[in-house]
């Protein structure tokens, strides 16, 4: 397996302008997900989005609810960090109603952040504004139906796939782990062990999406 660069910000599909198109011409504050396994590009398409959309949007991935790695630690779960598991899928959960709720005149609703350099979510790190009419967040688990993680598709206004090739997916994922500090071998035993059982989970969850969109 080749380790390529990560990837730079690709061109917008015109599905995708399409349709977000047709969330903000419908009034309203929209949330919008982006769901796929580890390393499809998921923060780089709600990133495109922002760059093609501005103001219009704002990004709140996820990632910002992984438990903190000492409360991971004590629960035994350390090294099966980024599972379903891993998660405070509940606040993730409250937070998106909170957003979903938020009105135009009220004060901002802040996101907490997760930090690839620290290995630890900052809180309070994302303001969202009131005043913004689409929110974008991103993760793997948005489509699970277990509870709580099944209340989110009932919160969201719309949901895509993105569909990257295995071997893409799989190259651009070893060159983050290594990225932010791993050895190859290290990077591709934590693939194997944990990335790879965490992305056969959520492919089966691709048929409960609005569409799925290929991603390159």
């Amino acid at each position: 397996m080749t380790t390529p660069e990560l990837p730079e910000l690709l061109e917008l599909p015109e599905l995708c302008c399409q349709r977000v198109g047709h969330l903000l011409a419908s009034g309203g504050r929209k949330i919008l997900a982006l769901v796929a396994p580890p390393g499809a590009g998921k923060s780089t398409l709600a990133q495109t989005l922002l760059n093609h959309f501005g103001g219009a949007l704002q990004v709140v991935p996820m990632d910002g609810f992984h438990l903190a790695n000492s409360e991971l630690l004590r629960l035994g779960r350390r090294s099966r960090k980024g599972a379903p598991d891993t998660f405070d899928a509940a606040g993730y959960v409250n937070l998106l109603a909170r957003l979903k709720a938020q009105q135009p005149g009220d004060a901002a609703v802040y996101a907490p952040e997760f930090r690839r350099d620290l290995e630890e979510a900052v809180a309070g790190a994302i303001a969202v504004h009131a005043q913004t009419p689409l929110i974008v967040t991103e993760g793997n688990y948005l489509l699970l139906e277990d509870e709580p993680w099944a209340q989110l598709r009932t919160l969201v206004d719309e949901c895509w796939y993105l569909d990257v090739p295995p071997a893409l997916r799989q190259a651009r994922l070893l060159a983050r782990h290594m990225q932010f500090g791993r050895t190859r071998e290290a990077a591709l035993a934590w693939m194997e062990q944990t990335d790879e059982p965490n992305a056969a989970r959520i492919a089966q969850t691709r048929q409960r999406a609005d569409i799925c969109v290929p991603w390159l």
